[in-house]
Formats: structure tokens, sequence, C-alpha cells
């Protein structure tokens, strides 16, 4: 699903770089990973997040991906020519992720996954390519954030099948990819980190 209008200025504003610079210095605390191999930044928006990834981890490669071909081409603009030495700009779908099987070491989801109408599909992707032992980072929001009487009118969000707290963790558990480390406001989100079982 793409957002609209209100929502992109919401995900590409400079206070959402600090959030998402706070965020990945917490999951770097958490779940720090050798430098080097390949990681997906799923959703990346105008590619803040994949700059902050790249400068954190030191991955070879970052895949920064989005559904919304206008979001890839802002993060075009917005990555410095520096920046694409270790970050490619992918417009891809959840729900068919362009990569191999056990191609990748981590994969980020900074509240991508409560915009797609078939979650489930879309983290049975996020465990599909990642390898065993590899690190799903999650930054996700919960009904009770953007169903409520003022974001529904304002913000475009699925309707039906919206997971909450015990539904997120049930997914990635039966997909073998458990929350090991968690922030988590149970009616409202989750910062956390999942791994993949061999």
């Amino acid at each position: 699903m793409k957002l609209n209008r209100i929502e992109r200025w919401v995900v590409n504003n400079p206070f959402r770089a600090f959030e998402q610079w706070m965020e990945i210095g917490w999951m770097k605390k958490k779940m720090p990973l050798t430098p080097g191999g390949r990681f997906l930044d799923l959703g990346c928006g105008r590619g803040a997040g994949a700059r902050i990834i790249v400068e954190a981890f030191q991955p070879s490669r970052l895949y920064a991906l989005d559904l919304d071909i206008s979001m890839v081409q802002m993060a075009n603009n917005y990555l410095a020519p520096r920046d694409h030495d270790n970050i490619s700009l992918v417009v891809g779908n959840a729900l068919h992720l362009p990569f191999e099987d056990a191609s990748l070491e981590a994969v980020f989801g900074f509240g991508f996954l409560h915009h797609v109408v078939q979650w489930r599909g879309a983290l049975s992707e996020v465990a599909r390519v990642l390898k065993d032992g590899g690190v799903y980072f999650i930054e996700e929001l919960y009904p009770a954030l953007y169903q409520n009487f003022l974001t529904k009118r304002l913000l475009v969000h699925p309707r039906e099948d919206r997971f909450h707290s015990n539904d997120l963790r049930q997914e990635l558990e039966g997909l073998k990819m458990p929350v090991r480390v968690a922030l988590e406001l149970k009616n409202f989100g989750i910062l956390g980190v999942a791994v993949k079982e061999g």
C-alpha cells in the first residue's frame, strides 16, 4: 500500500530521521552485527534510515526497497553519491522480494508492515530471504495508533486483519523467527529484534 500525502510528510520529516537514528542505535546495542554482509531496508522511504543503517552496521551492501517508485526516486536524490557505494535502491513488493532464499544477513522494517494488506505473506518473505541466524529488526505500530478517531481520517491503512502484539509474535514464532528482545507498549507498538533459527 502506498502512502498518502500526509503520511509521506510524517515519515520523511527531519524528526523521523532522528527517531530512526535513536532506534538503530538501540538495535545495534541489542544485536550488534559483524561488518559486511547483505542487508535489506524494507519500505525505505526517502532513504534516511538506509544511510543510518550503513553508518551503524557497515554492511557490504544494503538494498533499500520501496513499493512506491516516487519514494525510491526521493531516496536517490536524498542520498549522497558516496552513499551509493554501499546502497542499492530497489522498487519492489514485500510479498515478492527480489532476493534468493537465505541470501541476507539482516532485514530492517521501520513501520512498513502495518501498511501491508497481506502482512503474514510479507513476514514469510522476510523469513525466506534471511539466512539462518539472520536478524529481523522491527519497528511497528499497532492499530490503536493508526486506526483511532483522528488518524483513520487522515491516513490510509488497511482496515481488516490487523495485527496486535500477540498476533505479530505468534506469526514470527511460527516462522521460526522469534522476538529475542523488545521495547513494547502492547497497545501501541514494538521496537524489537527477531532472529531466524536454523
